[in-house]
């Protein structure tokens, strides 16, 4: 009997569940799962991972809105930039052979499994973060709004750069890259960062897989049971969150990426040497 149809949904499910335990981070993960179990090159998995982050980082959106926890002029102003880089990484991944672009990803992948790591273990021993100067964008207590300066804007609009090259070029959501920057260039509590993270991704996402599927780059029969199974999945995550310990989550999940990672990263080499 033939399973590889329930792979592409199966596969969507446990994305779903990591982004709902994890936030969109999870997503991360899209692209390395579709290389090892559908054999899919990065160009063509890419896509793909696009459609399921889009989806669930769309109601992770609207949710932080319902909630007034989403900055919605800071997430639209980065995802502008975002959008703009995000076709340029769509339209370079296939001109760059797989082995390279495996390996980058992996390497990216090494990278947040390490912080996340770190992040986790201080959470455990209770270790605080370190002092650290007055960053760029501070909120207005007067009026609870963000104070806009050059600064700050400069900040915003390089992380959104970063997050829709990447989002385009290696098919991830870019909360890697949001997450870190608006902690560190901000004073916003982490429950609006993680929302305004949300809101950007589901721009700059929706974009690439749109831009995508006009391209003829989206597998669409991949695509869809992929994306509305890690949507389920994230529903999932999301009431399994509720029971589980946030660092105790954050610590099997950055292990598991580390793992993810470094088979990854052999993979490429390997592919590279043949």
């Amino acid at each position: 009997m033939d399973y590889s149809p329930l792979i592409s949904p199966a596969l969507g499910i446990l994305v779903g569940i990591l982004m709902g335990l994890t936030g969109a981070g999870g997503g991360i993960l899209s692209v390395p799962l579709l290389v090892f179990f559908l054999g899919l090159p990065i160009a063509e998995a890419a896509p793909i991972a696009l459609c399921a982050v889009a989806l669930a980082s769309s109601i992770g959106a609207i949710m932080g809105l319902r909630n007034k926890v989403l900055r919605y002029k800071a997430a639209g102003f980065m995802a502008i930039f975002g959008l703009a880089l995000s076709p340029i990484g769509l339209w370079l991944a296939p001109k760059i052979p797989n082995a390279p672009l495996q390996i980058l990803f992996s390497l990216i992948l090494l990278y947040v499994a390490m912080r996340l790591l770190g992040e986790a273990r201080n959470q455990i021993n209770g270790i605080p973060e370190t002092n650290r100067k007055p960053p760029p964008c501070l909120i207005n207590p007067a009026i609870g709004k963000l104070q806009w300066t050059l600064p700050c804007a400069r900040a915003l609009i390089f992380a959104g750069s970063i997050a829709g090259f990447l989002s385009g070029l290696l098919g991830v959501g870019g909360g890697f890259i949001i997450v870190p920057a608006l902690r560190r260039y901000s004073d916003l509590p982490i429950k609006s960062i993680v929302a305004t993270s949300l809101g950007v991704l589901a721009i700059i996402t929706s974009g690439g897989a749109i831009f995508s599927a006009v391209s003829g780059n989206l597998n669409i029969w991949l695509a869809a049971p992929f994306a509305l199974a890690a949507l389920g999945g994230l529903f999932i995550g999301l009431l399994l969150g509720k029971k589980l310990s946030g660092p105790h989550t954050q610590l099997i999940f950055s292990i598991f990426t580390l793992v993810i990672a470094i088979s990854l990263l052999v993979k490429g080499v390997l592919t590279l040497n043949l």
